[in-house]
């Protein structure tokens, strides 16, 4: 059984080696890695992102043993490595305790432990669906994206001090949008044809305006730790609803962030403002309307007519053949199941409704024709 000073030094050399990996973000293909992390947990802390981060940069979803049991009916891998995370240790306090932290609560943190948990890719069973995977979909429609645009536009001028207008991009010197702190105000370029950029850029600079307005604790950033930050944001933002800025995001960012202090030292702001941009993107598309597929896959499927339904059909045969990851592909193969189950029922009602309504055809006898016996 290991001592109490090798169970210390574990813990020290997991949150090392998270530095360690943080301090390496000054690579655009291991940033984006990182903020794609952040995109998905990002009801994290901003140390267990870290911490997930380092050992699994590829995670997606995770999930202690039991819960993948009881909550998803799913089985963690033989030999699955868990990733661990740091959990509060918190304690009621005793008088003395009190006094000796200065502190009137009743109970405080006193320490962390590690917990273990596992990946989705490291689990088998039936497949995990979230209300991201509808909301994906649904913002694969640009209207949908302008629609994100200006409910996002209208909450920050009726529920904000912000003020948000657009202007031909004309105007801008060059750029898609700015934010203006001695007034507060946002300004956009209105007439930007792709809607998906120019929802990303009210993110960046709603971002600018929550870390570096005149009020803000980090409003003295070097431009660079600024840009890094609000960019960072955006693409978060956008990854969260299924839209990949990718390609211009991380070169915006490579531009900015040349050094690794500037990177290292922007990541918990970063989280910090990601999770209310994320709050805020989630609370709006539920309102529009574009999570209200967010329901079991059987009651999704009896909503689609017989031609989508042969058409997914098709579709995920199609993507089982393509598929090399063995937990994807069997995920594609429970839908494929679940899309079957549907068309052979739908078939059998209307066979069934056919057949009283036309009571006139002769059913073919349930006992074989006796002459033909030898």
């Amino acid at each position: 059984m290991p001592s109490k000073a090798d169970v210390k030094a574990w813990k020290a050399q997991l949150v090392a080696k998270a530095e360690q990996q943080i301090l390496k973000l000054t690579d655009s293909d291991q940033f984006k890695q990182y903020l794609n992390t952040l995109a998905k947990f990002h009801q994290y802390s901003a140390r267990n992102i870290d911490l997930i981060y380092a050992q699994d940069p590829q995670a997606t979803q995770v999930a202690g043993f039991k819960q993948w049991q009881t909550d998803f009916n799913r089985t963690v891998n033989k030999g699955a490595k868990a990733i661990r995370i740091a959990a509060p240790i918190i304690k009621k306090l005793t008088p003395a305790d009190q006094k000796r932290l200065d502190t009137t609560d009743e109970r405080a943190i006193v320490g962390y432990r590690y917990l273990p948990i596992f990946d989705i890719s490291q689990t088998s069973g039936d497949p995990v669906l979230s209300a991201k995977d509808f909301v994906k979909e649904n913002l694969a429609d640009h209207q949908n994206v302008t629609s994100l645009y200006n409910a996002f536009k209208d909450y920050l001028n009726q529920q904000t001090d912000l003020q948000v207008s657009e202007a031909p991009l004309a105007q801008l010197n060059g750029a898609k949008g700015y934010f203006q702190p001695s007034t507060n105000k946002i300004v956009i370029g209105g007439d930007e044809p792709d809607n998906a950029l120019k929802l990303k850029t009210l993110y960046h600079e709603y971002a600018h305006s929550q870390l570096h307005g005149l009020k803000a604790a980090f409003k003295d950033r070097p431009r660079a730790y600024q840009e890094t930050q609000a960019e960072a944001v955006a693409y978060v933002a956008m990854q969260n609803i299924g839209v990949d800025t990718s390609n211009y995001s991380l070169g915006y960012v490579a531009t900015w962030a040349k050094d690794k202090a500037v990177i290292h030292s922007a990541l918990s702001e970063i989280q910090q403002v990601s999770n209310k941009v994320i709050a805020l993107s989630d609370g709006l598309t539920k309102q529009l309307g574009l999570q209200e597929a967010q329901k079991a896959p059987e009651h999704d499927l009896k909503k689609r007519s017989a031609q989508e339904l042969n058409q997914s059909y098709q579709g995920l045969q199609q993507q089982i053949k393509q598929a090399t990851d063995p937990q994807q592909k069997s995920g594609l193969k429970n839908q494929l199941n679940a899309v079957h189950q549907e068309i052979s029922e739908r078939t059998q009602k209307q066979l069934q409704a056919f057949a009283e309504e036309n009571p006139e055809i002769k059913q073919p006898d349930s006992e074989p024709d006796q002459s033909l016996k030898r």
